[in-house]
């Protein structure tokens, strides 16, 4: 029996090893269990993006709720997460189910949980439906047709795409972007962002926009050693395209590039979205970001007057502060990033045409705008290497962080320690290192800050060195 648990941001596994119809069903019965017992007449929206089988484990799931008496209303064709979200949300529903592993490697798929307000379901509430997993799965699919439950009204088909476009077009004015002087380029990674943004800006130029299920055999996260194609097109275009943005396999997550080919990291989009709300749209609000992120946002946060708070990594502790204050940004180093006016939901498309929105309505290039928030926090550059270690390295590593045996890198002298979630270890000349394990995959993922792109590296090596003693 495999056992089953969600991570930070659902349960994910590979395909045909321990994600099967079997167990997929059992964490449907989980779902189900719980949505009764939270819920006097429970519904619920389900969706899948592009990878491998998605429509089979997302009837399953359709079959097993409706079977236990959960109204479900169930996406046609591949969709985004933050489409599930947001029709969780239209729609009344008591929970958003999506099959994704986002951007995990071709071979996993996964199970996403969103709450009725249209973001990640958080995290206590996501422990009560693992405790509610069965250990196996009793139902008979086979028994159960999804022709029968459609015609009962038990299944009803929902048009998501539509519905976001319809919330894309109330909330953007899409017609300064499509007729305005600047060329933009969006790269789908393959995922489930593609059919959607032909629909809102069919005249950009478009990269790895077909369906492909293996992804070309690459992980669709997006950051730089994944957008090397993207990077190239946008560099050989010599500046007649203003701005790439790319998106990860469920489009919740961003990543974004300037004229020269030049990748802009999350901790950039945090910065320039935060800029353009508060100072240009005159929005207010607080700023949550998890804790992998820059300080330089604090330092922004200072100067706009806004507060500031961090979390631990994950978006459900976000969202869990979006839900229930007043919230302007809600950011991860990840790429996932939410603001104030949409739902309480990663989403990269979303992040993406509000720069568009910023750079049409400015008149400015990406890099004019980074610099008018550099002339406030400073320049900065940031890294950050995966190391795929042995468990008992990872844990040594990880003991001796607690222990506080690392009292400087290299050259690099600690002078504060920060354990919110993980340990970020400060050093002078605002630069820091941080060392976390990955609640998804396995690996020790570090994370570096300097004023350059080679001081990060030297900063990363530094530390990688210090793990060898």
């Amino acid at each position: 029996m495999t056992k089953i648990k969600f991570g930070t941001d659902g349960w994910r596994a590979i395909i045909a090893k321990d994600y099967t119809v079997e167990n997929v069903a059992r964490v449907s019965i989980g779902t189900a269990n719980w949505l009764k017992l939270n819920f006097e007449n429970p519904s619920v929206v389900i969706g899948h993006d592009c990878r491998f089988a998605g429509e089979l484990f997302a009837e399953t799931t359709a079959k097993i709720l409706a079977d236990a008496g959960v109204k479900v209303y169930l996406a046609k064709g591949f969709v985004s997460t933050p489409m599930v979200s947001l029709g969780t949300l239209k729609q009344g529903a008591s929970l958003g189910v999506v099959i994704t592993a986002s951007h995990n490697p071709p071979s996993y798929n996964g199970f996403k949980l969103k709450g009725h307000f249209g973001g990640p379901l958080l995290p206590d509430q996501v422990q009560e439906v693992e405790d509610l997993i069965p250990d196996g799965n009793t139902i008979d699919l086979d028994a159960i047709r999804m022709e029968d439950l459609v015609a009962k009204g038990k299944v009803e088909y929902i048009d998501l795409e539509t519905m976001y476009v319809d919330h894309v077009e109330a909330n953007f004015d899409m017609d300064s972007i499509r007729n305005s002087n600047m060329n933009f380029a969006f790269d789908a990674m393959f995922g489930a962002g593609q059919d959607v943004m032909r629909r809102l800006l069919p005249d950009i130029t478009f990269l790895h926009c077909e369906h492909n299920p293996g992804f070309e055999g690459q992980a669709p996260e997006p950051i730089h050693r994944n957008l090397t194609e993207f990077s190239e097109m946008l560099k050989l275009s010599e500046g007649d395209l203003d701005c790439g943005l790319a998106v990860d396999g469920d489009a919740d997550r961003i990543g974004l590039y300037n004229s020269n080919g030049e990748f802009i990291d999350s901790h950039h989009i945090i910065l320039l979205l935060t800029y353009y709300l508060a100072k240009e749209k005159k929005m207010t609000g607080k700023v949550v970001n998890a804790f992998s992120v820059s300080p330089k946002i604090k330092k922004l946060c200072n100067a706009l007057g806004l507060e500031y708070q961090v979390t631990k990594i994950g978006f459900k502790y976000i969202a869990g502060h979006m839900v229930s204050e007043d919230v302007l940004v809600g950011g991860e180093e990840s790429g996932g990033i939410a603001i104030k006016g949409h739902i309480p939901e990663r989403d990269g498309i979303w992040m993406g045409l509000v720069i568009w929105e910023y750079m049409v309505k400015s008149g400015k290039s990406l890099d004019d705008l980074i610099d008018e928030v550099y002339k406030i926090v400073g320049g900065f550059k940031f890294e950050r290497i995966d190391l795929h270690l042995e468990e008992a390295d990872k844990l040594r590593i990880m003991q001796n962080c607690t222990d506080g045996k690392y009292k400087n890198f290299g050259n690099y002298k600690v002078e504060k320690v920060e354990d919110v979630d993980g340990y970020k270890f400060y050093f002078a000349n605002d630069e820091w290192v941080m060392i976390r394990p990955s609640g998804t995959e396995p690996v020790l993922r570090t994370y570096a800050e300097s004023a350059t792109t080679e001081g990060a590296f030297a900063i990363l090596k530094a530390t990688h060195e210090a793990f060898k003693g």
